[in-house]
Order: C-alpha cells, then sequence, then structure tokens
C-alpha cells in the first residue's frame, strides 16, 4: 500500500524519467571520480604518505586510482549504455551493485570517520544519494 502511494506520487509523470536518472548516476560518478582524482593534494599525500611504510603508501595510491578508473567506468555506462542498463537483467544487477556500494560507503562513513564537520556530513550526504540514484531506475 505504502509503496503504490510513493510510486504514484512520485511517478514518471511526476518525476524524472530513469533516462534522466542514469544521467544523474553518471554524472555522480564522475563528480567522485574528480573528487579522488584531487585527493593528493586535497590530503597532501605527497607529505602524509611518506609516513607510510613502502607497502601501505603503494596500497592507497593504487587503490584510489581504482576507485577512478571505477567511477570513470561506471559514468561511461552510464552516459553511453542507458538502454543495456533499463532493460536487461545485467543491467539492473549493476545498478544493483552500484547502489549497494554506496549503502556500504555510507555505512562506512559511521564507522571508520567519526568526525563531526559539515564536510563529512556533506560526503555522507553524497554517499547515501549515490545509494538512491542508483536504486532508483530499478525499484521505479
Amino acid at each position: 500500500m505504502l509503496r503504490t502511494i510513493f510510486v504514484l506520487a512520485f511517478s514518471k509523470t511526476c518525476m524524472m524519467d530513469n533516462a534522466f536518472i542514469l544521467t544523474l548516476c553518471g554524472l555522480h560518478s564522475l563528480a567522485l571520480a574528480v573528487f579522488h582524482v584531487l585527493f593528493w593534494r586535497i590530503f597532501q599525500w605527497k607529505k602524509q604518505l611518506a609516513l607510510l611504510n613502502t607497502a601501505n603508501r603503494a596500497i592507497m595510491q593504487i587503490l584510489n586510482l581504482r576507485l577512478i578508473y571505477t567511477f570513470l567506468f561506471v559514468a561511461f555506462l552510464c552516459f553511453f549504455y542507458q538502454k543495456a542498463l533499463l532493460e536487461t537483467d545485467l543491467g539492473h544487477a549493476l545498478l544493483i551493485g552500484c547502489s549497494l556500494f554506496w549503502v556500504g560507503r555510507t555505512v562506512e562513513q559511521f564507522i571508520f570517520l567519526r568526525i563531526h564537520h559539515w564536510m563529512v556530513h556533506l560526503l555522507t550526504a553524497v554517499f547515501a544519494l549515490g545509494a538512491v540514484l542508483f536504486a532508483w531506475p530499478v525499484v521505479f
């Protein structure tokens, strides 16, 4: 009953269509890729990572580079493969997987980054937004 009311209240006639939602997903992923590219500057990684041993320093940078690649790839799929994402089981699985990625990232924010700062709260909202955006075309 509640789901029916929600769907009627926020149907495609009232809200954006799913192709537009996928474009927003792509922009979300692209923005996170750019944010991660800036990690070296924002977090002064040249200075801060020098304090770590070689393995940990390498792992941090490699993981960040792989995240950048992943975000760019997801953005590419959201921009250029909208029909496949919206109409196939594999596309739905990918979207739900991305949504779960952002759900997990949101939860991890509360576990590992317990800092009361507006920027941390903003990032938490961005992560939660990703969870909603990527799930939206599959659920509605």
